[in-house]
């Protein structure tokens, strides 16, 4: 396997796809799930002729089980260790979710400033900050997330069964298209995972305020959300995010999930390489 090894000694697990002189996309997963999950853009990508580059969180997938370093700022100084390794520049760092706040923290402390970063895009992803507070009333109580902490810990395998079930893929609206292989991916990246990264990784997604990292970020950024994400709601996340970038362009999904990329796959895509290219 492809690894490299972080300053603090964790064992980040990569994949490294296409022309070494191509222009490098890499793609950050969200939360509990691994490089895996972007199975359908990598390989759209590198048809592309683009040069593709995903890894496991620590903790996630093939990554390290550490005990500690489940917060925003080891994903970023992680992710810029890979970045760092493999000498990324000109790069487009695209993040989903959880991963959409790497991606805002990484670009706005270690890419802009090394000059590494072209482009990032934000997918349905976390910031500016998930959970309730005077600053922010418009955010999910904490109480919520005290609930996904509790049914991880009771019983991992069947809320993560239930997650990928219902609400990240909308599998549970009306008229909705049901994958059983989706389900069980999702479940099986779940599981890979370290359960105390997971129990962590939920402080980290939901109350880490990334107000400050977005305003830091100058490089073209495009956000893109759909309006019925049941997980991370638009309106908590990117419509805020899209006020508070330099050079960020909103785009919303009618209907579509919070898992998009793989439910939607071709529509996300076709867009994705249009701004990249743009």
């Amino acid at each position: 396997m492809s690894t490299i090894t972080t300053p603090d000694g964790v064992d980040i697990y990569y994949k490294d796809w296409g022309p070494k002189t191509a222009q490098p996309i890499v793609f950050h997963h969200g939360w509990p799930l691994s490089s895996d999950d972007w199975d359908a853009q990598m390989l759209f990508f590198v048809a592309q002729g683009f040069r593709v580059i995903a890894h496991d969180r620590r903790g996630h997938g093939r990554s390290s089980q550490v005990s500690d370093g489940h917060d925003m700022d080891h994903y970023a100084a992680d992710a810029a260790a890979v970045a760092n390794h493999l000498d990324l520049r000109n790069a487009v760092h695209i993040g989903h979710s959880t991963g959409g706040g790497e991606v805002a923290r990484y670009v706005a402390q270690h890419g802009e400033p090394q000059g590494r970063v072209a482009k990032a895009i934000l997918v349905s992803a976390v910031p500016p900050l998930m959970v309730k507070t005077d600053a922010n009333p418009g955010g999910t109580p904490i109480e919520v997330f005290d609930g996904f902490r509790k049914a991880l810990a009771d019983n991992r395998a069947q809320f993560f069964l239930d997650v990928a079930a219902g609400p990240f893929y909308g599998f549970n609206r009306d008229g909705a298209k049901v994958s059983q292989g989706v389900i069980d991916n999702w479940w099986r990246q779940g599981m890979i995972g370290s359960a105390k990264a997971h129990y962590e990784g939920i402080k980290a997604f939901s109350e880490t305020d990334q107000t400050d990292d977005l305003k830091a970020i100058t490089v073209p950024t495009l956000v893109m959300h759909g309006d019925d994400d049941q997980i991370v709601p638009i309106d908590d996340a990117s419509r805020l995010s899209v006020k508070l970038l330099k050079n960020g362009t909103l785009k919303v999904y009618p209907g579509f999930p919070h898992g998009m990329l793989t439910t939607h796959a071709d529509v996300l895509n076709a867009d994705l390489l249009a701004f990249i290219k743009g």
